[in-house]
């Protein structure tokens, strides 16, 4: 039989008719599970890796590709290593940073913080802080004017407005002649930033590096320096050659290092969902093996003339091989439709229903993100394409060769 013979019958076979509408309804129902089975694997891909290029993106908003640090915890001449660190030509720019914790008071409330000593000129270069302002702007941070920028969710807690004076107090102490006091410095609140991760938005404020220094009697030494580079995933090679570059010993550090248990865990996490999710669709396509059993002993007779007519056992085998093979096709196109269809739209989708019902699906007091992020990737799509319809012709071999055994001369001998 030629092969769009052979097609021809794999789909008339799929088709319903007063004496197989219970098959056709088993077809159905195998071609309903792969379609949900695809697009439930898409959606829950595209969310874990909407996740981890959300983290990406925020953490490296506030935290440098890069830091380093002099090995005695305190850098002199700051200036000179960030004009040496920029002549490495995967180095963007480079900016000091110093940090300290302390206390934030407003009235009787307040919130433990971490606090950032910047340069505002030199800080827009290697964060992306100036563009999540969401009022004030990073440039209110001046010499002497105790400016400080809080998180918004900080800013809700301390119940503060741009304008409004805040306490700050550090753990370390001065002496006077009353006793040991926790060393204190009132700043003016002059802009607020919203990152989308309660780490930041609750913990961390910028203050001006003088200022800083001030505060922690650090005269004009900083912790170190932060480095924005060209390559982000060869921060680590950079960092150590620009290091390497310098007189002394230092302390190097990478964003991949800061975070990397956090997209270890992220990676473990999609492969286990991919796995564990990968067997839904198995669920699914192995329920083409009972719609073709079903099919293959139905059709006996059928096999047994069109074998008595002159085809092939291989004309048989592919008459089911393509029946479970257009299943398949429906299922996988349907599910990508589906899965694409929801990846695209599924924030939206999600807001409609937390309006709808009143909740939260994300808590930000208890995620990294409130939003719940996605990142469709076609690789992801193909790959599930590809193995979902490899199962499907697996499946479909095992009733498939059933057909191929069928002896005419006892099917037909008493028809």
């Amino acid at each position: 039989m030629k092969t769009i013979q052979e097609m021809w019958v794999a789909k008339r076979y799929l088709l319903s008719s007063k004496d197989n509408n219970f098959i056709s309804l088993i077809s159905a129902i195998s071609i309903f599970g792969i379609t949900i089975a695809v697009s439930v694997l898409i959606i829950v891909l595209s969310v874990v890796n909407g996740f981890e290029k959300e983290l990406r993106e925020k953490l490296l908003s506030v935290s440098a590709h890069a830091n380093i640090e002099d090995s005695t915890g305190t850098m002199e001449n700051w200036s000179f290593y960030t004009e040496k660190a920029k002549e490495h030509t995967k180095v963007t720019s480079a900016a000091p940073y110093l940090n300290g914790k302390g206390l934030v008071v407003m009235g009787k409330k307040f919130s433990g913080i971490e606090f950032r000593g910047i340069e505002s000129t030199f800080e827009e270069t290697v964060s992306n802080i100036e563009t999540e302002m969401i009022s004030g702007t990073l440039h209110s941070l001046k010499k002497d004017e105790f400016n400080i920028i809080l998180g918004s969710d900080l800013a809700n807690h301390l119940d503060v407005v741009i304008g409004d004076n805040v306490i700050l107090n550090i753990a370390e102490s001065i002496t006077t002649p009353m006793g040991k006091f926790p060393r204190s410095k009132i700043f003016n609140v002059s802009g607020i930033f919203r990152i989308g991760m309660y780490e930041f938005d609750r913990r961390l404020v910028f203050i001006d590096l003088s200022d800083a220094q001030k505060l922690l009697n650090k005269n004009s030494s900083v912790d170190g320096i932060r480095l924005s580079i060209n390559d982000i995933y060869q921060s680590g090679n950079v960092v150590r050659e620009v290091a390497l570059s310098f007189d002394g010993e230092f302390l190097i550090n990478d964003w991949t290092r800061n975070h990397v248990n956090l997209f270890r865990s992220i990676q473990i996490t999609k492969s286990i969902l991919f796995v564990i999710l990968l067997m839904t669709v198995a669920v699914a396509v192995f329920n083409i093996i009972s719609t073709l059993v079903m099919v293959v002993n139905e059709k006996q007779s059928d096999i047994a003339i069109l074998r008595t007519l002159g085809a092939k056992p291989v004309s048989i085998l592919k008459i089911f091989l393509n029946q479970g093979s257009i299943i398949g096709f429906l299922g996988i196109s349907l599910g990508v439709f589906i899965g694409t269809f929801f990846t695209l739209n599924l924030v939206e989708i999600v807001s409609f229903f937390e309006n709808i019902f009143d909740f939260k699906v994300l808590a930000a007091d208890v995620y990294f993100i409130s939003d719940l992020p996605t990142d469709l990737r076609w690789i992801d799509i193909v790959k599930i394409s590809a193995i979902t319809f490899l199962l499907t012709i697996l499946a479909t071999l095992i009733p498939a060769m059933n057909a191929v055994r069928t002896n005419p001369s006892e099917v037909l001998r008493y028809d």
